[in-house]
């Protein structure tokens, strides 16, 4: 099975780093380097090729972009793999190669096996490639919530999966609540806007508009205001089609056309042209008969009635009334009453709606109650696991009679107060539950449990850090992990048992650490060391690889701040001598 390691790093205009190339490897990779020099920027670099936020202040002077390219080889039924192939991305000889770009201006783009991804995909992919421990995590760490949710991500499944049930109740009861606090408390408004649908409704109802309606009537008023021109229009035309019986000398159109059709019927077959215009004038003259007779029957059915008249403009006056208030024709009016007999049919229901909603909500409170006391057992239960995983690593580090609990309780609030019962008290309780969670670390036998934030000196809080932090680092499925300095205000002997619990994490990780203690950097399996030229930059050969006498000569520095001691290199070498066989 292929492992995915974080093979190297190219880090180009990111603040001191002006281009340089860290390469990496399996095991356990220290790096070290005088302060300000840029070991600091390594963790940058990583957090930006996992999606972290683009500052654009991280861009180098003068630059006008910043650059970070990784490559990270992966199995090719990895999580990370498929889900890189699913964006488009391809694997370069069984590795992953990510690369993002920040500019001055602060945009931000991000590239996956050679294909531009949404950054978010940075971060989905980060999951299951990098773990990154450091001082900020050390500093959410002290807050109760934070605490919380990092038990939660220790127990797994047996929280995660009632978690999620809880989750979906929670905010389905939130849902409930608010509608019920809509219906209850502006029954005022929804009593009047019931009233005025009402009142809209029997308005329409009373008129009985139908559809186009409106368009129908305007042509019939239209018509009937015209009708005396209409009608001699139509009689004129009749005449001039038909003839006038007032006139038998006159000539009307339906003789001439007759006569001209018989004239060349007569000769029509001695040339097809003409037998064609022959055809023509015989369907003119059946076309002009047609129409006399629909004159005449026109002229005969048009009525000038003004009764007739008066009613349709009554009527066009009622349906005009409704468009005012409702629609700009009859059809937007109709669907206007449409809508609002369903709006009015909701508000009339009211009543039964509250019912289904106070019954709806006692359900789901009792069910969060049951998923609430669930989530308390499995945190119970996970955080015995827990404190005694951490007590265990505490002796690793040289605090072998500390001793780390987890304190899990609940806040009590009356029995006619919003909560929910849990083992047998009605409590306060939020979208995660009803849990409040505290680490609590007694340093030596007989000290009374405090919280970590009160109860540990800085070099117990920052090896009580590293601890849990080793400790999630056991739970995490992923196969890299880089450390930030977690190894801040530690010394002495418990310095050399950071390093030797580092180095046997490495054993079954990639394990990347960002340190200042000699006693930690020996125990590295490779060391890197990052260094500015004179004008204060770092370049491709600022960050190198110690072996042999540079290695001591680094330690040394490490150690005394000079690299030529001879007490501090004879104090390297012990180190690495330490490192070697301690392991």
């Amino acid at each position: 099975m292929v492992v995915s390691v974080l093979e190297e790093m190219r880090i180009r205009s990111l603040g001191v780093i002006d281009d340089a190339v860290v390469e990496l490897s399996p095991g356990f990779t220290a790096v070290t380097g005088e302060t300000g020099a840029g070991k600091t920027m390594v963790v940058t670099s990583l957090g930006l090729l996992l999606g972290g936020r683009a500052d654009p202040a991280l861009v180098r002077i003068g630059a006008k972009a910043a650059v970070v390219e990784g490559r990270i080889t992966v199995g090719p039924d990895a999580p990370a793999a498929v889900r890189a192939e699913e964006a488009g991305a391809e694997l370069d000889d069984g590795a992953l190669l990510i690369s993002r770009t920040v500019s001055a201006e602060g945009r931000s783009r991000a590239h996956v096996g050679g294909r531009s991804v949404p950054v978010g995909l940075l971060g989905e992919l980060a999951d299951d490639l990098v773990a990154v421990h450091g001082q900020t995590d050390q500093q959410g760490l002290l807050r109760p919530a934070r605490q919380r949710q990092a038990l939660d991500r220790y127990a797994g499944d047996a929280v995660s999966v009632p978690l999620e049930k809880y989750t979906a109740a929670y905010r389905r009861l939130r849902d409930v609540a608010t509608e019920l606090e809509e219906l209850t408390t502006k029954a005022r408004e929804r009593a009047q806007e019931a009233d005025l649908l009402r009142f809209g409704l029997e308005e329409i109802s009373a008129v009985e508009p139908q559809a186009g309606e409106d368009t129908e009537l305007a042509a019939e008023a239209e018509r009937l205001g015209h009708a005396e021109a209409l009608a001699s229009a139509a009689a004129v035309a009749h005449a001039a089609l038909a003839g006038n019986p007032e006139d038998p000398e006159g000539v009307e159109a339906t003789t001439l056309v007759a006569g001209a059709h018989r004239a060349l019927e007569a000769v029509r077959s001695h040339d097809a042209a003409l037998a064609g215009l022959t055809d023509r004038l015989g369907e003119i003259g059946i076309l002009m008969s047609d129409v006399a007779g629909e004159l005449a029957s026109y002229a005969d059915g048009l009525d000038a009635d003004p009764l007739r008249l008066a009613a349709v403009e009554e009527r066009r006056a009622a349906l005009t009334g409704l468009t005012r208030k409702y629609g700009e024709d009859i059809a937007a009016v109709l669907a206007w009453a449409e809508d609002s007999a369903a709006r009015l049919a909701e508000l009339e229901g009211d009543d039964d709606r509250i019912g289904e909603l106070t019954a709806e909500h006692d359900a789901l409170r009792a069910e969060l109650g049951e998923l609430a006391q669930a989530l308390t057992d499995a945190r119970t239960a996970s955080a015995e696991r827990f404190a005694a995983a951490v007590t265990t690593e505490l002796a690793e580090l040289a605090m072998p009679h500390a001793r780390v609990s987890v304190e899990i309780r609940q806040t009590e609030v009356a029995e006619d107060a919003d909560g929910v019962h849990v083992g047998g008290r009605n409590v306060a309780y939020g979208p995660a539950g009803a849990d409040e969670v505290e680490l609590l670390l007694a340093p030596h036998p007989g000290a009374q449990p405090r919280p970590i934030s009160k109860g540990a000196s800085g070099g117990e809080l920052s090896r009580v850090m590293l601890g849990i932090e080793v400790v999630f680092a056991g739970s995490d499925p992923v196969p890299t992990y880089l450390f930030d300095e977690v190894d801040a205000g530690v010394g002495g002997k418990a310095a050399v048992e950071v390093g030797r619990r580092l180095a046997r994490l490495a054993r079954s990780a990639q394990v990347v650490v960002v340190t200042h203690l000699p006693q930690v950097a020996a125990f590295a399996d490779r060391q890197l060391l990052v260094e500015k030229t004179n004008d204060g930059s770092v370049t491709s050969s600022g960050v190198t690889v110690l072996e042999g006498e540079d290695r001591i000569r680094e330690l040394s520095r490490m150690l005394a701040g000079q690299e030529d001691s001879e007490t501090a290199r004879a104090h390297a070498e012990e180190l690495l001598e330490t490192a070697r066989t301690g392991r």
